[in-house]
């Protein structure tokens, strides 16, 4: 397939590497063009504005930070609905507000242009490896024939429903991430000050009915670690589970456990953390229990 894709990020440029390894051809842009330079070796051709990575692609996808970009990128000077007409198909693979994407979805269709929502899961290590989760809402005929594009990028490639559906999928798991690392950092640093050790006790918790990604994945590639490198960053992190407990708040919801979770990422941001990993939330909880949860030489 031709295919537009505008983001080439810590996620999104991995995700159009894959997509060139898969044999589709791309046209890529970003804010910054050194940031495709990778893919404009392996032969992606360069757009300079989103509105020039329509022309010829069959797809055009986006891998942006939230929906204040999505906007600027779609609806804006030079975005995409500028560049797209009857027939067009765009995507979104970022994590965005349900509601922001049905209105772009309202706004594209009156041109006759296709929108899908398609936020994805995995982390920096997933896109790399095009084993990501993604979550896609919208049309299904639209879905069956931008499958093979989706499928280069992940593994477990699921239709959720009516546009709008990727993203309360991704909202509610990113939710369960977030709040699994708040309540992880209370657990663990409470058995070490109890007096056992951090990697025995990871060890027995991942493998008994405590076990979760947030888990054996994030604490011990990172926060175990001490590394701070961005898989996720705490930025992102905060403002799903923000988009999360505004939706509740919205559907009338009661979220008590969650909007601890959101003050909690709030505080994080406050410290100056939102380009670190999300890891580092668990710092704040370290820092009022008086333990640092790390395993030497892991």
């Amino acid at each position: 397939m031709n295919l537009g894709f505008i983001g080439l990020g810590n996620m999104g440029n991995p995700m159009a590497v894959n997509l060139i390894k898969a044999g589709h051809k791309v046209t890529v842009h970003d804010l910054r063009r050194e940031s495709g330079t990778n893919l404009l070796e392996m032969g992606a051709d360069w757009a300079d504005t989103p509105k020039d990575t329509v022309p010829g692609n069959e797809v055009v996808f986006t891998s942006l930070p939230g929906p204040r970009e999505v906007d600027a990128v779609v609806l804006g000077e030079d975005g995409v609905l500028q560049g797209a007409g009857k027939g067009s198909i765009y995507v979104d693979l970022s994590t965005n507000s349900p509601n922001a994407i049905r209105r772009v979805h309202q706004i594209c269709a009156e041109k006759g242009v296709a929108v899908m929502d398609a936020p994805v899961s995995g982390g920096v290590t997933g896109a790399a490896a095009g084993t990501l989760a993604l979550m896609v809402g919208g049309d299904q005929a639209v879905f069956d024939r931008i499958r093979p594009a989706l499928g280069a990028m992940g593994s477990h490639v699921v239709y959720c429903g009516a546009i709008g559906a990727g993203m309360i999928v991704k909202l509610c798991n990113n939710l369960v991430s977030m709040g699994n690392g708040v309540l992880l950092a209370e657990a663990l640093t409470l058995g070490v000050k109890a007096g056992v050790d951090l990697a025995v006790l990871s060890d027995v918790m991942s493998n008994s009915s405590g076990a979760s990604y947030r888990l054996t994945n994030s604490f011990c590639n990172s926060l175990f670690k001490g590394n701070t490198a961005p898989g996720f960053a705490t930025a992102l992190a905060a403002k799903d589970v923000r988009l999360a407990t505004d939706l509740g708040r919205e559907l009338g919801v009661p979220m008590d456990l969650s909007n601890l979770v959101d003050q909690r990422h709030v505080e994080a941001l406050f410290r100056g953390w939102g380009a670190f990993d999300s890891v580092v939330v668990a710092y704040l909880q370290e820092e009022k229990a008086g333990v640092q949860l790390r395993i030497p030489g892991l």
